[in-house]
């Protein structure tokens, strides 16, 4: 039996299964293996949509037993990974049981964590938006606000409630300042004692412009854009503290505010960081095939795999477009490896980048032309809705869109601090049943 496992949850990881579904799983002596954390795929590009309530979160997931028909999956956190013994160490479901599996060949697809370099206080207290329950508790959160400012008669402290501030100038954090501003303006008007005056929106980057990838002139559009529906930026600047209630800035600015937004980096999974392999900016090196040197039977994808730029040199952006087809790329070399048969180096030059940035507006490099303005934000629609996974889900997004034009946001908390503290109480309860001995 040659044992396949697949470690991750995103789209190198879900793509690689599905091509492996519809070939090696078939076979009666091949055992493929899917870890995750999550059952489901969660389609990244559109979570600011959930969390300004475009979109409802069953939106932009698939799950994976539905999708997958022949690969095994376990959902479970991997913990370690031993190399020479060519083992995984799972915990599994929130009683963190032990689980180990084997492997012959076994695919690193394990994404990437939010970065608070080293800040432990702006990690305790700031909301991040990487998942889809950070998307609902954001949203929760900013609804939250408006209802205490609401009731609340000091104007300060009113003014600090309805302040928010987003740390990060790359492609998640304009299109969160964007997409909050949105809901915020779009909702205030069902809270009669609120004035749109009192609420300020902090865009705080260290870049002279958002969207360094995107090029100075689609960064600045995208940076005048914000500024013309309200939103401060505050370029050449870094969060230095945040303690709940004030954002201290490296320039000693202080924003007083109960909410901010972090997305300002990310790093590779903690779980690759012992491997024995070389690693560049803590993403493992991999060949021309996805393949880990000198550890036969480990390949990397998408966020914590550095791929080799063919074209300009450098390394290949970890971004979805990248990781779906390295993917497909990797369980090919891996069919091949199993079956005897040569394997292909992987070849792909980014075909474009596309942003949202807000009020039916967006900013994007296509092939190298750009757009800016509805177009772009059209062409932000139109792209993601195709790369979404499956049909149904298709259709769901597009009368939601479609629904958007007709009707205005409704301000409703699909999750509040109660519900987060009776998932923690749940959480507490399931983990002091343990297995009979």
């Amino acid at each position: 039996m040659t044992r396949i496992l697949i470690l991750g949850g995103g789209f190198g990881a879900v793509y690689a299964a599905l091509r492996l579904d519809r070939t090696l799983a078939r076979r009666a002596d091949v055992e493929v293996t899917l870890v995750s954390r999550d059952n489901f795929l969660l389609f990244t590009p559109m979570l600011h949509e959930v969390a300004a309530g475009d979109l409802n979160p069953a939106d932009i997931v698939n799950p994976i037993r539905r999708m997958l028909k022949r690969v095994r999956f376990v959902q479970g956190e991997v913990r370690s990974i031993d190399a020479a013994a060519r083992r995984v160490t799972l915990t599994r479901d929130v009683r963190q049981l032990p689980l180990e599996l084997e492997y012959d060949h076994v695919i690193l697809a394990l994404g990437s964590e939010t970065n608070f370099f080293g800040l432990a206080d702006v990690a305790e207290h700031a909301v991040t938006l990487r998942t889809l329950g950070d998307a609902v508790l954001l949203r929760g959160r900013i609804l939250e606000s408006l209802e205490m400012a609401s009731l609340e008669s000091n104007p300060d402290m009113r003014r600090a409630m309805l302040t928010y501030v987003v740390a990060g100038g790359g492609f998640a954090g304009v299109e969160t300042v964007g997409a909050i501003n949105d809901l915020v303006r779009d909702v205030i008007r069902y809270y009669p004692r609120l004035s749109i005056d009192d609420v300020r929106f902090v865009h705080v980057f260290p870049g002279e412009f958002v969207l360094p990838e995107l090029g100075a002139d689609l960064g600045r559009y995208a940076q005048e854009k914000l500024r013309g529906r309200g939103v401060e930026i505050r370029a050449g600047a870094r969060v230095a503290r945040f303690n709940g209630t004030s954002v201290a800035l490296d320039s000693g600015q202080a924003i007083a505010t109960g909410t901010l937004v972090w997305t300002a980096g990310v790093t590779p999974s903690p779980v690759i960081a012992a491997l024995p392999c070389k690693k560049e900016r803590q993403r493992i090196v991999v060949d021309e095939f996805l393949q880990v040197p000198d550890l036969p039977g480990m390949w990397a994808v998408g966020d914590c795999a550095a791929v080799a730029d063919p074209n300009g040199g450098g390394f290949q952006p970890p971004t979805a477009q990248h990781a779906f087809r390295q993917g497909v790329a990797v369980a090919r070399n891996i069919e091949a490896a199993v079956l005897g048969g040569e394997t292909r180096a992987f070849r792909f030059t980014t075909i474009g980048q596309l942003a949202s940035i807000g009020h039916r507006s967006g900013v994007a490099r296509i092939f190298g032309f750009k757009f800016s303005g509805a177009l772009a934000w059209f062409l932000w629609r139109s792209v993601y809705l195709f790369k979404l996974p499956r049909l149904s889900k298709k259709v769901r997004v597009a009368l939601s869109w479609a629904l958007e034009i007709v009707f205005s946001k409704d301000p409703e908390q699909l999750l509040t601090v109660r519900d987060v503290e009776a998932i923690a109480r749940i959480a507490v309860r399931l983990r002091a049943v343990q297995p009979a001995a």
